[in-house]
């Protein structure tokens, strides 16, 4: 800390804005002094091609973790589903939020829609993403559809819905839109079952990452971790993990937890877009393995 404030770093879309001034409240309520300190990351300076083109891993996190490991923030606020699951050396990952709902949606013009369709879009309708593990999905759901990519923060790409003739739909987190409150009433809103369309690995969550050697925060981290939403994650992120990818491998992973304590993951994965999808569902009473079974079951398919 500096001058017995934390130091909070975070990008500057309205998204991660909103991340970080959930995560000052907590601190607010503590009576923690904070200041917010804003970084620009490759995935906000590079937005005239898709994700799938850019090379390495930590789009939106990497600029983040180089000002941690610097000292010049203290903590650093991130969407769960960006980090890589290898982190630099010398940082973790203190705690993370409660799962707000952690399903895509599909947005939809309303004179496009034809209900007789699964994806309630025209033959060769064109959707409106930049995330190679959506467009499998979809394929999946609805084979004459076609993509066109789109980048930018959550109300960019609403707006560019709206403004873009080609485009009949696009599809994003509803923890987002959700979050910042964006009025979709003059579209169709068609929410996808995680369990039936898996969502990016701990999609929906916060994680607070900071250095290793900082004892005192990661006390603090530690009083507010949701070990509950901590429990289901980390097979998610476990799954990633030994599927050796970053946020932008075609995986969907999506883990919960029943009433009386069984875990329930589903997974979703293709080798390419154009390749054969690999769908798992396994359930059991613990955890253990769970991430590891799910694996071997989609490599059995691919």
């Amino acid at each position: 800390m500096q001058d017995n404030k934390v130091r909070i770093g975070s990008r500057g879309s309205k998204l991660a804005l909103w991340q970080a001034h959930f995560f000052q409240s907590l601190l607010d309520k503590r009576g923690i002094q904070n200041e917010l300190k804003i970084i620009k990351t490759k995935g906000d300076l590079i937005q005239n091609i898709g994700f799938d083109k850019l090379e390495g891993k930590g789009f939106f996190t990497k600029e983040i973790e180089d000002a941690l490991l610097a000292n010049q923030i203290d903590v650093a606020i991130h969407s769960m589903k960006d980090l890589p699951t290898t982190l630099p050396q010398g940082l973790v990952i203190g705690g993370i939020s409660e799962r707000a709902n952690p399903a895509d949606i599909l947005i939809i013009k309303k004179e496009r829609i034809v209900i007789s369709n699964p994806l309630k879009i025209k033959e060769g309708g064109t959707i409106g993403t930049s995330s190679i593990r959506r467009k499998v999905l979809l394929k999946n759901f609805q084979k004459d559809i076609l993509f066109k990519d789109i980048r930018g923060n959550v109300p960019t790409r609403v707006q560019k819905l709206v403004d873009d003739d080609e485009l009949d739909a696009i599809i994003l987190a509803a923890a987002g839109i959700e979050r910042l409150k964006i009025d979709l009433s003059e579209h169709k809103v068609i929410e996808l079952n995680p369990e039936e369309f898996p969502s990016a690995p701990a999609q929906g969550v916060l994680a607070y990452q900071c250095r290793e050697e900082d004892l005192d925060m990661r006390r603090l981290l530690k009083s507010i971790n949701c070990m509950e939403t901590l429990s289901t994650v980390k097979v998610e992120r476990k799954i990633l993990n030994i599927m050796d990818g970053g946020c932008q491998l075609p995986l969907g992973a999506y883990c919960n937890k029943d009433a009386i304590g069984n875990y329930h993951c589903f997974a979703a994965f293709t080798a390419h877009l154009d390749g054969k999808l690999s769908k798992v569902k396994l359930s059991q009473n613990t955890a253990s393995n769970l991430a590891e079974r799910v694996v071997e079951k989609l490599k059995e398919k691919i």
